[in-house]
């Protein structure tokens, strides 16, 4: 016999603990087994535990595809199982610190995660124009009025779970591609959006803004640099539709926070109800209605509510400090604006008009016209 004593097993990893229990096939419709689970990284690599109901997140995520693995796991259909919850955890920054532009970065990407978490949670939007030959489209209910001819609709499918929206000056992808942007890839075109740092922070903190800076020049370059094969009319395509499905998200999500005490829009039901409530309180649906929503404007809203006054103004006078002003690459993309202003109104865009995106578009045009006359000068 050999005088050694045996091995001693090493003790196990808590991250082992945690799969060992997850794993365990006579626990597997136990709910009580598990109550929670601590772990870095986690939920990114992946674990089967149907009854979790809350995942809660310490700091940003930056990748759309971590966002939609971490809510997949608090989304698996378990008995007794009604709702999930998702929390995101970040460091409110404060004004005596001394990382406090690093504090307000960590901010943004958070508030960008918020909103893809929002996005990637709503039942799909199929969007077509309203046209005299609209009509309504079979296994979609229209709500308790049915369908309307006259005005623009919002159908929704109990079975597939999808929105169809009708929408005054929606332009229609043609291409096979562009049409396969707009059924599968949006998140993707909202994902580079609402990531864009420039386009965040004007968003959330430029009083002089202009929503359509950022809904149709900015999506527009965004979607210009993701798709350079399409050609123009399909481009602007994609651009109308992820700024619809991203706009009425929001303005969804902002009739449902304010009516969460409404019995009869709690739940499941809360977005479809939103996004039906939206679309009958204003006269028209139409594309220049929705081009004008300020995508960040509930968020900053919830932002005001949730940070001290004193980090607010903080986070403000960060972002305020490094204001730009017009590039020529944006001057461009608003003298295009004006182009198809001209084409549908038969003048230029106004420097003195009441309207602010007309404004916009003429600053634009004066920008470039200023840009020749220094360039024919020298």
């Amino acid at each position: 016999m050999s005088g050694q004593q045996p091995r001693k097993r090493p003790p196990m990893k808590s991250q082992d603990k945690v799969s060992a229990a997850l794993k365990d096939s006579t626990q597997k419709n136990n709910r009580d087994h598990v109550d929670i689970i601590i772990a870095l990284g986690m939920a990114k690599e992946g674990f089967d535990w149907i009854w979790c109901e809350h995942a809660l997140t310490v700091g940003y995520r930056a990748s759309l595809t971590e966002i939609v693995q971490i809510i997949g796991r608090a989304t698996r259909d378990a008995e007794g199982k009604t709702r999930a919850r998702f929390t995101n955890l970040i460091a409110e920054p404060d004004a005596a610190a001394e990382a406090v532009t690093e504090a307000v970065n960590d901010t943004l990407k958070a508030i960008a995660a918020s909103l893809l978490m929002e996005q990637v949670l709503a039942p799909r939007f199929n969007f077509t124009p309203k046209t005299v030959k609209s009509g309504p489209v079979e296994g979609f209910d229209y709500g308790e009025g049915g369908y309307d001819p006259n005005k623009e609709n919002v159908g929704f499918s109990e079975a597939s779970g999808q929105f169809q929206i009708e929408i005054k000056g929606l332009v229609e992808p043609k291409s096979k591609e562009a049409k396969r942007i707009c059924q599968e890839d949006l998140n993707e075109v909202i994902t580079a959006f609402v990531q864009d740092k420039t386009t965040i922070e004007r968003g959330l903190f430029d009083e002089e803004l202009v929503p359509e800076e950022l809904t149709q020049v900015r999506m527009g370059k965004i979607v210009g640099a993701r798709f350079p094969e399409l050609d123009a009319e399909d481009q602007e395509a994609v651009r109308q539709h992820a700024v619809a499905a991203l706009n009425l998200t929001q303005k969804a999500k902002e009739i449902a926070l304010s009516n969460r005490d409404d019995t009869e829009t709690t739940g499941n039901t809360a977005l479809i109800d939103g996004v039906r409530k939206f679309a009958m309180d204003v006269r028209e649906l139409d594309i220049d209605l929705i081009d004008r929503i300020n995508p960040f404007g509930e968020a900053y809203s919830i932002l005001a509510k949730t940070m001290s006054e004193e980090s607010l103004r903080q986070v403000q006078a960060v972002i305020s400090a490094k204001k730009v002003q017009l590039s020529p690459d944006e001057a461009r993309d608003l003298a295009k604006r004006a182009v198809k202003f001209k084409q549908e109104r038969g003048r230029l865009p106004s420097i003195t008009s009441p309207d602010p995106w007309e404004k916009k578009m003429a600053e634009g045009v004066a920008y470039l016209a200023r840009m020749k006359q220094e360039a024919a000068n020298d």
